[in-house]
């Protein structure tokens, strides 16, 4: 007798196992994620020629911050007398988060890295966005200094935190999460900006704000981050500064 046809076959039901798999098995079921593909940093250094132009133009923006102290205990490199300041480097600053949960801030070396340190802040994102709404916000972090250890600064893992002077909680250091990598893969093209990125969830709209950053390293101890005007004519609205004391 000769083998039936394929077609002869009957499709399977609904409710058959062989059914069932198939369903599993289809990748339009599984929910679309951004493919990640963020870079490595370079960790080539700028030439010596933008080093000498950026030492000089760190100094200049550094006045500022020099002439108004706040409550916290700011390094002796950032004041007149002692101060030591290497090449400015422009980062990628990124504060995001749900509007009732914690900010989060990633720092990359472009929009298109792998980010090179995420914090997570003791204060509400929309609190935050308020603050910034408001005029010019500086943000110390501060942690205190162990002369056995070698850490690096930015390795650090908690930080006491304060906002215009006035202490708020801490911020701590963490390793990125699926969650912190996809938005940072939708962020991929934007340089500069704020706005609310895709999805929903119980703690609210995910909101954003990048810009660039010129990153002013004191010392081994000290590093701050000035948040660059687009337009150039304004000074920071924030700065962030990194201490171990």
């Amino acid at each position: 007798m000769a083998a039936p046809k394929p077609s002869s076959f009957p499709p399977p039901s609904p409710a058959s196992p062989l059914h069932h798999a198939v369903m599993i098995e289809t990748p339009e079921q599984s929910p679309a994620r951004p493919k990640i593909s963020l870079e490595q940093p370079n960790k080539k250094g700028p030439s010596k020629s933008a080093q000498l132009f950026r030492r000089v133009r760190s100094l200049f923006r550094s006045f500022p911050i020099i002439i108004i102290n706040p409550p916290c205990r700011m390094p002796a490199s950032l004041r007149p007398l002692d101060c030591h300041i290497h090449a400015g480097t422009r980062m990628t600053g990124t504060l995001f988060g749900h509007r009732k949960s914690r900010v989060n801030l990633s720092i990359q070396e472009n929009p298109r890295c792998l980010p090179m340190v995420v914090l997570e802040l003791s204060i509400n994102t929309e609190k935050l966005l308020q603050d910034m709404g408001m005029g010019l916000l500086r943000i110390a972090l501060e942690c205190e200094k162990v002369p056995s250890e070698k850490t690096k600064l930015m390795e650090e893992p908690v930080w006491i935190m304060y906002c215009n002077g006035r202490k708020v909680g801490y911020a701590v250091k963490r390793e990125p999460t699926e969650d912190d990598l996809n938005a940072m893969e939708m962020l991929r093209a934007v340089s500069m900006g704020a706005g609310v990125l895709p999805g929903e969830s119980p703690e609210g709209e995910l909101t954003y704000m990048r810009a660039y950053f010129e990153r002013v390293i004191g010392s081994k101890d000290s590093e701050t981050y000035y948040m660059m005007s687009p337009d150039g004519n304004s000074g920071p609205e924030l700065s962030i500064f990194f201490v171990r004391i």
